[in-house]
């Protein structure tokens, strides 16, 4: 007898992934990119306080130095990026805070006394995200 063998088509092993392994991975890389997100955004914000609160401190220095020089504070916060007769200055720029606006010069409790400010992120003066070279040096 001649018997033929009859062959099924075998499959090859299985390849590629299933529509519910593909969507598994795609959450964890979601929950993955959700928690980095935050990191780095909170990362930004941090950065941007304390490039602020350095300006604060070099501000201040040069307001002092000012101070010292001429036995009083200067008018504005311009006087200090102004060349004098010598052509020198306590600052060679005045920077703005990182979100854009010009750093602040308040008398303080004394005449000897001052603050330098910036508004914060949201810009208005008096509100809790204010930093100071006051606050600063108390802390």
């Amino acid at each position: 007898m001649n018997q033929k063998k009859r062959t099924t088509p075998s499959r090859p092993a299985e390849a590629g992934f299933t529509l519910v392994e593909i969507m598994v991975v795609i959450v964890i890389l979601g929950l993955l990119a959700t928690m980095v997100a935050r990191n780095v955004i909170g990362a930004s914000d941090e950065a941007r306080e304390t490039k602020a609160k350095t300006d604060i401190r070099m501000i201040a220095d040069a307001v002092g130095g000012f101070r010292a020089k001429t036995g009083k504070l200067p008018e504005s916060l311009e006087a200090l990026a102004t060349k004098d007769e010598k052509g020198r200055s306590e600052l060679n720029e005045l920077p703005k805070d990182p979100w854009g606006n010009d750093y602040q010069l308040r008398e303080g409790d004394t005449p000897r006394d001052f603050i330098v400010l910036s508004w914060g992120p949201d810009g208005s003066e008096g509100t809790e995200d204010d930093l100071t070279s006051k606050q600063q040096k108390d802390k």
